[in-house]
Parts: structure tokens; C-alpha cells; sequence
């Protein structure tokens, strides 16, 4: 597979995997919506974080394109502006953190020193990150009405979907059986 395959289909599942959690958050979660776009438990900010830590640019322009199909397909398609800004918004925020892991803790592309503890902070900081671009945006545009409100929902939302898709892919990794290392056998056995 070259690499341009390679690159292409990472930026394709990112994007249908994206697209399949909003609907798997529409249907489960249907309840939980505070306003539009805003949930009490928000599954694709799981995704968002994940694909840019598997992925890298190559998760987050996927994300790009995913959240700007939905944005002027379903979320807001009748202003442009909010659809493009929002999809940027909604990409940089986890692609932000997942490049600031890297240059405060080196963070490998095989995650391989991503350590319980660091992965627990990253999904805070992006819990925090993504409502934060999203409200200075929404104060830009003169958008205050109840922002402490939708803040902090969002902020639990994106907390909540985020540890509920990571632990969910922890617990099913876990189910995977574990390759054996052959050792290396003792002096004198047969």
C-alpha cells in the first residue's frame, strides 16, 4: 500500500467513523441535547480526541471534513460562516492538544509512552479545550445568551463521551487474546 493509500484511507474512516458516532450519539443520546449541537454526553468528542492521537494530521482532516459535512448538511446549513468556523474550531482543538502532548512529553506516534495519567489529562485538557474555542467563537459573534450554561454542559459532554468512547475501546482491546513471547528456554531442559 503506498502511502498516499494509506493517507487517504485514514482521512476516510476518520470521517465515516466520525459521522457514524454523531449518529450513534443522535439515537442513544437523543435526551441529553441542551441546545442544538450541545449534549449532556457528546460521543464524537471521543472520536475527536482518539483519531487525532492515532491518526495526527492525517485524523484531523478527517475530522475537518467530517464536521464541516455535518455542519452544512445538518447542524447549520443555512449559515456558512458558523459551518466553517465550526468544523476549524471543532478540528483545532484536538489536534491542538494531541500537538502539545507531543512537545511537552514527546509523545510517540506508537502512543507507546501515553501512560494512563497523560491520557486521563489529555482528554481534561480537551474537555476543556474544545468548549473554550467554541465559546470565545459564540462571544465573537456577540452569541452570550446562557454561554456559562452551555460551557459547562459542553465541557461535561465532551468530558463525559470522550472517557465513555476511551474506556469502551480500552475494554474491548482488553477482550483481544495476548500474543505470547516465546522465552528463551532454560540451560539444560529438553
Amino acid at each position: 500500500m503506498s502511502r498516499f493509500q494509506l493517507h487517504l484511507y485514514s482521512v476516510t474512516g476518520t470521517v465515516v467513523v466520525f459521522i457514524f458516532s454523531l449518529w450513534a450519539n443522535e439515537q442513544i443520546f437523543t435526551h441529553s441535547q441542551f441546545v442544538r449541537g450541545v449534549n449532556w454526553i457528546y460521543l464524537p468528542a471521543g472520536i475527536r480526541l482518539l483519531s487525532t492521537l492515532l491518526l495526527g494530521a492525517d485524523g484531523a482532516l478527517g475530522l475537518l471534513i467530517a464536521s464541516w459535512i455535518v455542519n452544512f448538511a445538518y447542524f447549520f446549513p443555512n449559515d456558512i460562516v458558523r459551518s466553517l468556523a465550526g468544523g476549524i474550531i471543532a478540528t483545532a482543538a484536538p489536534y491542538g492538544v494531541y500537538r502539545l502532548s507531543r512537545e511537552l512529553w514527546g509523545l510517540q506516534s506508537s502512543l507507546a509512552n501515553l501512560t494512563a495519567k497523560r491520557l486521563l489529562i489529555l482528554v481534561l485538557a480537551y474537555s476543556i479545550a474544545s468548549p473554550l474555542l467554541h465559546h470565545i467563537w459564540f462571544v465573537l459573534r456577540g452569541d452570550t445568551q446562557n454561554i456559562v450554561e452551555r460551557f459547562l454542559a459542553m465541557v461535561i459532554g465532551d468530558l463525559t463521551g470522550t472517557l465513555i468512547v476511551i474506556y469502551t475501546l480500552k475494554g474491548l482491546l482488553s477482550l483481544l487474546p495476548r500474543r505470547r513471547i516465546a522465552r528463551p528456554a532454560e540451560p539444560g531442559s529438553s
